[in-house]
């Protein structure tokens, strides 16, 4: 009832997007697009009509990531402490697009993120193995999302991530706003904001060494 009031009073504000999912492992991608999606072919589309018609209301990709992780979030105590050279990683290796901000006036406007994963095993000083997951039987599904590989016992399976970032005008043309004129950009594809992933190796340490 009144839905179409409701979307009307709501047409020009943005939106907050929270929570967590499943990905797969080794390679993927997930994306924020406008439209409905739907496959043509082998082809991942979004119906955009409504996104990039004018009398519709005006809106872009001017976005903020507040905080984004793969897996649980490190111990206070050890986040409090990177940096330290005794540590098997930097401050930026953390979380590195949290608080990132982007801004743009282009509706026809796409952010691409690409991502290295790095599996990262967070063992307490005196840590034994327990049984082994795969003498248990797979419970993994069981788990809450971003909860997978934090133990009881203080042991931690995360993972950290670098980030590199590329941004374009879908309308092509030359990157010099951007101080970049001799760069060109093609064409074409959909607006929104992309991530795409690659886990790569694994790091583990024990804390106090």
């Amino acid at each position: 009832e009144h839905y179409s009031e409701k979307l009307e009073a709501q047409r020009d504000q943005g939106c907050r997007i929270e929570g967590g999912f499943r990905v797969n492992k080794v390679i993927g991608n997930f994306h924020i697009a406008p439209g409905r999606s739907f496959s043509n072919g082998m082809m991942h589309v979004h119906d955009l009509n409504n996104y990039l018609d004018p009398s519709q209301g005006s809106h872009t990709f001017t976005h903020t990531i507040h905080h984004l992780r793969f897996g649980p979030q490190l111990p206070d105590d050890v986040t409090k402490r990177v940096g330290d050279k005794t540590l098997g990683w930097t401050n930026h290796h953390l979380n590195p697009l949290d608080n990132t901000d982007q801004r743009t006036d282009d509706a026809a406007f796409n952010y691409m993120y690409f991502l290295k994963v790095v599996s990262t095993s967070y063992y307490p000083l005196g840590w034994k193995s327990p049984i082994s997951s795969a003498d248990q039987g797979d419970s993994s599904d069981l788990v809450s999302i971003g909860q997978h590989g934090l133990g009881q016992d203080g042991s931690l399976e995360t993972h950290q991530y670098s980030v590199t970032s590329h941004k374009r005008s879908l309308r092509g043309g030359s990157d010099s706003q951007e101080g970049h004129k001799e760069r060109l950009h093609a064409s074409g594809g959909i607006p929104g904001v992309f991530f795409s992933y690659v886990s790569i190796w694994s790091n583990k340490f024990r804390a106090g060494t």
